[in-house]
């Protein structure tokens, strides 16, 4: 009766061992071939769009804000 103890604790933690081995094992198999890969693009062969070539910079207003005094 005492050993029985033992050998019903022993295949539990054997029973839950290997299921979660299992369960790495089957996660690991569905990581490696999974089928979400994406399309590495090697070469670009176009040029930079220049949308306008010329920078303009808006004048800066002379008027001060009123102070107070």
């Amino acid at each position: 009766m005492y050993f029985a103890g033992y050998l019903t604790q022993f295949t539990m933690l054997l029973t839950i061992t290997l299921i979660l081995f299992g369960l790495v094992i089957i996660n690991l198999l569905l990581l490696k071939f999974s089928c979400n890969r994406t399309k590495r693009v090697t070469k670009i062969d176009k040029k930079p769009v220049v949308l306008r070539t010329r920078i303009t910079m808006p004048k800066a207003s002379q008027t001060l804000a009123p102070t107070g005094s």
